[in-house]
């Protein structure tokens, strides 16, 4: 049976991006009698807000879609993702890092690095700075960032390239020259959430038996790493299909902040959901 979701976060309201991604895994999982799941992805504390939540549902009701209850909140999990961590670090695959934003980017246009610093799915490729300067043995040190040693992890599983999971979407090179090189050592674990997208999402989506992870293109070089830890952790690994974006007359893709395409101002307006269906090419 296909399993399919749509993840949001709580931050803002959602817009017709949202609306398509929403309309797309719902029809996908409703065209075979499948599952569409809502889960709501709040590990950023510091901006989620039960308002938003709360607008989201009314959202996703307005356009037609159903979804099981009680709706799975990333807050609630946080030591499911803590249990997943720790069997990283027992593999010795982790490492704490104390590097501020602005660390990585000094150290990574230094000169000796020559030319401009390599940017991965999340921003600059971290340079290693902490990989060898704290110890491993003890412990995990929850209260500090934890990263993943990508050629330490790459040696573990090999090549990814022969992964069969992998959907008819184009996803970016899996060899480990590539991990190591354009992805590098992805923080796993953030000081202020005590876990970070890329755990949680692999974690939740094998939970929740998710078999079609359907999301946007600007993604897609996430999905790699999200192979990678589903093999570290030994979880399944779904198919992904990455659709096109929505995005304004400029062609910039839509943001949360663009509240004049927000579904609930079309609401208020007065259209339907056939209406925001047709606008986003459905």
């Amino acid at each position: 049976m296909i399993v399919t979701r749509f993840a949001p976060s709580p931050t803002g309201p959602l817009h017709l991006g949202h609306a398509f991604s929403a309309l797309t895994a719902a029809d996908l999982a409703a065209s075979s009698g499948g599952r569409f799941l809502l889960r709501i992805e709040d590990i950023d504390r510091s901006r989620a807000r039960p308002e938003w939540e709360r607008l989201i549902e009314e959202d996703l009701t307005w356009l037609g879609l159903d979804w099981p209850r009680p709706v799975m909140r990333q807050s609630d999990r946080l030591p499911v993702y803590h249990a997943a961590l720790d069997r990283l670090w027992t593999s010795g695959l982790l490492y704490p890092c104390t590097c501020h934003r602005r660390d990585i980017e000094a150290a990574a246009r230094a000169p000796q690095e020559g030319g401009e610093p390599v940017v991965g799915p999340d921003g600059i490729v971290y340079p290693g700075t902490c990989r060898h300067r704290h110890d491993r043995s003890g412990p995990m040190p929850y209260a500090l960032p934890l990263r993943l040693d990508m050629a330490a992890a790459m040696q573990r599983v090999g090549d990814l390239t022969a992964a069969k999971e992998i959907g008819a979407a184009p996803v970016a090179p899996t060899e480990p020259s590539h991990m190591i090189d354009t992805i590098g050592d992805v923080v796993l674990s953030r000081r202020d959430m005590g876990t970070s997208y890329h755990l949680s999402v692999v974690v939740d989506d094998a939970a929740q038996a998710v078999t079609h992870v359907v999301r946007g293109a600007d993604l897609s070089d996430a999905t790699p790493i999200h192979l990678l830890l589903q093999r570290l952790l030994g979880l399944p690994a779904p198919i992904y299909l990455h659709h096109r974006l929505i995005r304004d007359e400029a062609g910039k893709r839509l943001a949360k902040r663009d509240d004049a395409r927000a579904i609930s101002a079309y609401r208020a307006d007065g259209l339907g959901p056939s209406d925001i269906r047709r606008m986003v090419g459905l």
